[in-house]
């Protein structure tokens, strides 16, 4: 029986293809994950649902990017295991007693589950499935930022997100994004790049968490400089070229793989 990790990693290895050759036919795509054209539309149907992939008589294509990395339900799903191998390595740079801030992004949201363990803190973040884990917990004061709610994100975004942000100040900002080369980080949506400055501002240290299928990419807008953050953290994935030349800019710490 199929499980749901490896339909998740069917999916991914499926929207990977199709976004470097921009279309594919469903007869490639069973060829190259060795299941049936039935199993194919499926899960090609799953992804148009989601906004991932368009799909048209006999293949599919991919949509801008813009669609693609903004959707939630596609990002939970993707890299899971990168993720939680990056989120419990940066989990080392929260100490009890701090407070921190937490952005939208499903690496930091594996990073939340972590941090369960490590009150008493103060957590202040704009996504409301961060606010979900804390909520309740012992020890934990807990800060929910408003703004205009994104669905796409499952967030607080816009100028009333990033004001309440300035009027705060954190030990650390932890946050993600959705692209990063040697030298700086991007996201292909203002709205989430001003309130990701915004948490950057605020904070006495910065760490930035990053699996490496979001390497070697652009996307439309600057988000800051990998100079100008504390640490990176990234799973070993990364390619040793690169990692060479974020540690010339910043602290650099590699996730362990799978043992």
């Amino acid at each position: 029986m199929t499980t749901v990790r490896s339909q998740d990693a069917r999916r991914q290895t499926i929207t990977e293809h199709v976004l470097a050759h921009s279309t594919a036919t469903a007869a490639e795509l069973a060829d190259l994950t060795g299941v049936s054209l039935m199993t194919v539309h499926r899960d090609l149907d799953e992804l148009a649902r989601l906004g991932v992939l368009r799909k048209f008589r006999g293949g599919v294509s991919a949509l801008p990017s813009s669609v693609f990395e903004s959707s939630l339900a596609y990002r939970m799903g993707a890299h899971r295991a990168e993720k939680e191998a990056v989120a419990a390595t940066a989990a080392q740079l929260v100490e009890p007693g701090m407070s921190v801030m937490l952005d939208d992004s499903t690496t930091v949201l594996a990073l939340a589950r972590l941090l369960v363990e490590s009150a008493p803190l103060t957590v202040v973040t704009n996504a409301r499935r961060v606010i979900e884990v804390f909520a309740g917990v012992p020890r934990i004061r807990l800060i929910g930022l408003g703004g205009e709610y994104s669905h796409t994100h499952d967030s607080f975004l816009g100028v009333p997100c990033a004001e309440a942000i300035a009027a705060l100040s954190v030990d650390l900002a932890l946050v993600s994004t959705s692209a990063m080369d040697g030298a700086t980080t991007y996201h292909q949506e203002q709205d989430v790049v001003l309130v990701k400055r915004a948490m950057l501002a605020a904070a006495a240290r910065t760490a930035l968490l990053m699996d490496a299928s979001k390497t070697r990419r652009t996307a439309l807008h600057r988000l800051r400089p990998l100079a100008d953050f504390d640490h990176l953290v990234v799973d070993g994935a990364a390619d040793a070229r690169l990692v060479g030349e974020w540690r010339e800019r910043t602290d650099v710490r590699i996730a362990p793989g799978p043992s």
